[in-house]
């Protein structure tokens, strides 16, 4: 079987027929036998086992004919190697049992142990490389998500005492970045060494943030991961997560050493690309939450961002958000479906439209 590196192409903004598609959380929780598995596992137990973990992640890619497989995995998995104590809790998410609090906190973390700590990872992406036919995504948490979970000690809709860290204590809010930042890179690093062919840096939720602070408390960090990883050729894909429309413009000013930057739903896809001023490829955005509709609205939606976005190169397919439970699988497929189709119908009409136009 071929390998298809539609994906590929389309972060590096070259030549494509079609659309290229993924979902993020593709492998996860809407899946009927998912759901079976998690009957006996939990997602770290599931992670700890990398014949079973690769299994979850292939799942999606036999299933809904998608042209890129996202490590199934979670971005608070390498924390534990720095020191840290937590659990994910059914209904909740991470809960910290030893929060960062003080300086004291962040000197006590350790530096990263890969091999001894997060070889069952490194396995699972090494099982991945030898059976896929399309490209393997893998991904880390960025410094101010994984931060504001081990501030906040669970996941938070305030983020209160990180702000406040920030604001209050900048000498120790450094210090943690510098700590994160040096995580991110080492992991992700050995992901790219193992087999990775792309690699996700999800800031899910530094759109609470006000553009300003987002440039100086966080930034710095974000640019200092991705230029440690650009002498890698593999793509590297920075998501800014939800509500991050206004930071859009400070990224493109800061020359971030990303190919593709993700798009929430909240932006078009245009208004997204002049913001980040044609430096990148983007990924995104339709809202999950558009999946409970019928197939006739659903592609309504996917048509409508299809149209906004073949005009220029450098564009994949996904949603603005993770796969939520509920999410159905047909649906899901269906639409992958319609994209892969309508897109290689309008990418198609529009090159014939260009040859005539030089033609005349």
């Amino acid at each position: 079987m071929s390998y298809n590196d539609i994906f590929i192409r389309a972060c590096r903004k070259q030549d494509i027929d079609r659309l290229p598609v993924w979902y993020m959380r593709q492998a996860g929780r809407y899946d009927p036998d998912y759901r079976k598995i998690k009957e006996k596992y939990s997602l770290l137990e599931i992670c700890q086992q990398p014949e079973l973990a690769a299994e979850v992640t292939l799942q999606p890619v036999k299933k809904l004919g998608v042209d890129a497989a996202i490590l199934y995995s979670d971005i608070m998995n390498p924390v534990a190697s720095l020191g840290i104590d937590f659990d994910i809790v059914k209904n909740i998410g991470p809960v910290i049992h030893n929060p960062i609090h003080t300086a004291a906190d962040v000197e006590a973390l350790r530096p990263i142990d890969v091999e001894g700590d997060l070889s069952h990872v490194i396995e699972t992406i090494r099982i991945l490389d030898r059976e896929l036919t399309i490209p393997l995504i893998t991904f880390a948490g960025a410094p101010f998500t994984i931060a504001s979970y081990l501030i906040e000690g669970k996941p938070s809709k305030t983020y209160i005492r990180t702000k406040e860290m920030m604001y209050s204590q900048p000498e120790v809010w450094f210090a943690l970045m510098d700590k994160l930042g040096d995580m991110v890179i080492t992991y992700l690093k050995a992901h790219i060494a193992a087999g990775a062919k792309a690699v996700q840096v999800f800031d899910s939720w530094v759109g609470s943030l006000a553009p300003r602070d987002f440039e100086k408390y966080v930034l710095p960090t974000i640019q200092r991961i991705f230029r440690e990883l650009s002498d890698y050729s593999e793509p590297k894909i920075y998501f800014p997560g939800v509500s991050s429309g206004e930071l859009l413009p400070a990224i493109a000013a800061s020359a971030l050493e990303a190919d593709v930057i993700g798009l929430d739903w909240r932006i078009p896809i245009p208004v997204g690309r002049a913001r980040l001023g044609g430096k990148y490829a983007v990924q995104g955005n339709l809202d999950p939450y558009v999946l409970t509709a019928p197939m006739t609205i659903i592609e309504e939606h996917a048509r409508k961002i299809i149209d906004e976005a073949i005009d220029k190169p450098g564009y994949i397919f996904n949603l603005g958000h993770g796969l939520f439970p509920e999410a159905s699988l047909d649906k899901l497929k269906l639409l992958t479906e319609f994209v892969h189709r309508y897109s290689s119908e309008a990418i198609g009409h529009r090159k014939a439209s260009i040859l005539t136009k030089e033609g005349q």
